[in-house]
């Protein structure tokens, strides 16, 4: 292909792509399968890192990030993003009304109400249609740029549709959230690993929209509602007009804003949204209620705080107030423990409450817990109601101070607390029953050894039987075995061993992942599958060759270290080999490409611009290379990204190995 049709092919690809990204995601529909789409996009990606200079500013390849940000640069807003005055009754409102009519007399008014999104609020700047900079609230005069980390949102255009209609530099602001769903999967992960949960979707969107791997960012599918416009001469009067349009240019607005012309209205307005905002996929804190026409809003203007034409309305968090009357601990999979509050049942959002999180021991401390006190109990969005505080007035002089407990409940081991950490683990990993049953409902699920047939309550009846103490044991069942428990009969027993037995064709890394390192993820285990190849290397691996390995840092390669010094541990996977689980990387056939590269031997290390790392490794298997995993003498070359470890850069130097970039790499298969 030469250049001038490359340049042809890079717009039509990228103007494609862009269309189908919007139909899903401002319109929700689709005219191709993903599949035909993620194919697109990799043509696009190819062509892309082939004539880099070819590549367009909205190129949707943005989306999936991968640049690392060392410092994210101070930006004044233009305007600025002030905060709004909140109001907490009905009385409020009115007295809002009442100041709004007598600033504008004989005025007709109009209201536009809003759900007040908790998220993070974010001003987005737009020149000929292009996004151009994605800047956070900061202290409302000044915020940080995080343009990159914003063009992995899919829902925030890079380029705008029917731009003709606007004017050539505006700015929309809006408010990112964590999608419930998102967020729920994400801890779900982090619990799989045994790394700490995310405390709640809002300050977990905060603190991933400033982080440094854009990547990391990307993978965690962050969301955005528009609600505001500002610029000179803009096309409109009235905010209602520019949400409208807005949507129109390819910005996600949420539908639940509607126009109000009474009290009255506003009011109904509050009240069906009190209960049905549990419905969305993010939560609400409120309602902001917006005066619509902006030849109003600018005779009104601005306290030194907030504009005087808008105003919030902050929901009651749904709390009640009940006894406690107890705390007990709960012992997960990787032997954190939780403490949990034993409530007096009380009514609340709808359902009655009989136990509420308590998180941890400096969390009871925070709060000065006594057992019998009376406590306060919220609910808001969140699934799981939380003891948010006591009532003190209430309190009696028999009321039990809470001494955090020392032994784990489940099998008396003496508790740890890691430095630097809020929580406290049992340490007996192998013989504390609520964490020998977690384990094996994570080697069961669907992205470890995906065992059909099994599930919590079979595994609790297997363990009470005595026929499993570990992973392994599924292996050793029988129909016996099996036909004696409760709720089996023939199908069932046999499905189960059906399901055992295919599970010994689950890939190596899946394999890797349902073992049950801490913080060993699904995605680390398949970069150490990879890797290493076989599980008799990652066994034997010293520290240094750990690190030397993709993604791996000093937590993991500890934690790695930790795991196989454990004689259980490696019987235990001794035993999964023994039955015919499969310890070794099978790598798939990669399309030869040409052999300009044939007999040198490569490293790769860092992050790269236009390849994944796996990606780049393939690159070189297609162009005759060979991939190795550690640096020695004999090696060629080190192909070095960005973040290469310095340890891998000085092994390199110390051994005389040459060391490349991504160009110079791109050169020596296009040579």
């Amino acid at each position: 292909m030469n250049p001038q049709e490359a340049r042809e092919k890079i717009q039509v690809l990228t103007d494609k792509l862009n269309y189908h990204n919007h139909l899903y995601y401002q319109e929700s529909r689709t005219e191709i399968s993903d599949y035909d789409f993620d194919i697109k996009l990799k043509e696009l990606e190819t062509l892309e890192s082939q004539f880099p200079d070819f590549k367009l500013p909205y190129s949707p390849t943005q989306r999936v990030g991968g640049t690392v940000t060392k410092k994210f640069d101070t930006v004044y807003h233009k305007y600025p993003m002030l905060s709004l005055s909140n109001s907490y009754s009905e009385e409020e409102i009115a007295e809002f009304d009442e100041r709004v009519k007598k600033a504008l007399p004989d005025q007709p008014i109009e209201y536009i109400c809003e759900l007040k999104f908790d998220g993070v609020a974010l001003s987005l700047t737009y020149e000929n249609g292009m996004l151009t900079k994605g800047v956070t609230r900061g202290d409302g005069v000044k915020g940080d740029d995080i343009t990159t980390n914003v063009k992995t949102i899919r829902s925030i255009p890079l380029r705008l549709q029917h731009k003709d209609n606007f004017p050539e530099l505006f700015e929309v602001r809006g408010e990112v959230f964590f999608p419930r769903e998102e967020f729920n999967r994400v801890n779900q992960e982090k619990e799989d690993i045994g790394e700490p949960l995310l405390a709640n979707p809002r300050n977990a969107c905060s603190g991933t929209l400033k982080m440094q791997d854009s990547s990391v960012v990307a993978s965690r599918n962050l969301d955005c509602f528009l609600y505001g416009l500002w610029g000179e001469n803009l096309p409109f009067d009235n905010h209602a007009d520019a949400l409208k349009n807005i949507k129109q240019l390819g910005f996600n607005v949420s539908d639940s804003y509607e126009r109000c012309t009474t009290l009255e209205e506003i009011f109904a307005y509050i009240k069906k949204w009190e209960t049905k905002r549990f419905e969305l996929p993010l939560d609400t804190d409120g309602i902001v209620i917006k005066v619509n026409s902006y030849k109003q809003q600018e005779v009104l203007g601005y306290t030194a705080k907030s504009p005087r034409w808008a105003i919030a309305f902050k929901f009651k968090a749904e709390s009640a107030a009940t006894k406690l009357n107890n705390i007990t601990y709960q012992v997960g999979r990787t032997g954190a423990i939780t403490p949990v509050a034993d409530l007096e049942p009380v009514q609340l959002a709808g359902t009655t409450v009989k136990r509420a999180s308590l998180h941890n021991a400096n969390e009871i401390e925070r709060l000065d817990l006594r057992v019998g006190d009376v406590v306060f109990v919220e609910k808001g969005g969140e699934i799981i109601p939380k003891v948010t505080g006591v009532d003190l007035t209430k309190r009696t002089h028999n009321a039990v101070q809470v001494d955090y407990i020392k032994n784990c409940p489940e099998c008396g081991t003496p508790l740890i607390r890691k430095e630097g950490e809020a929580v406290h683990y049992c340490p007996n990993q192998l013989g504390c029953p609520p964490q020998i049953k977690g384990r094996m409902e994570h080697f069961i699920q669907r992205k470890a050894m995906d065992i059909e047939g099994l599930g919590p309550e079979t595994i609790e009846q297997l363990y009470a039987q005595g026929l499993v103490k570990d992973p392994a044991d599924f292996y050793t069942l029988t129909y016996d075995d099996l036909i004696q428990l409760e709720r089996f009969a023939d199908k069932s027993a046999q499905n189960l061993l059906k399901g055992v037995e295919d599970s010994k064709n689950i890939p190596f890394e899946q394999v890797l992942f349902a073992i049950g390192i801490r913080y060993v993820g699904a995605t680390v285990a398949q970069k150490l599958a990879i890797h290493f190849g076989d599980i008799e290397k990652l066994i034997s691996a010293s520290y240094e060759e750990l690190i030397e390995a993709p993604e791996i840092g000093e937590k993991i390669a500890q934690s790695i270290l930790d795991f196989f010094s454990d004689e259980q541990n490696r019987e235990f996977v001794q035993k999964l080999q023994q039955f015919g689980v499969k310890m070794k990387h099978e790598a798939k056939e990669v399309a030869q490409e040409g052999n300009l590269l044939e007999g040198k031997t490569f490293v790769v290390s860092g992050v790269f611009a236009n390849y994944s790392r796996d990606g780049i490794k393939e690159k070189v298997i297609a162009n005759g290379g060979k991939v190795v995993s550690s640096i020695s003498a004999k090696l060629d070359y080190v192909l070095a990204g960005d973040k290469m470890g310095p340890a891998k850069k000085d092994k390199a130097e110390k051994l005389g190995v040459t060391i490349i970039s991504e160009a110079d790499f791109e050169q020596m298969i296009q040579a």
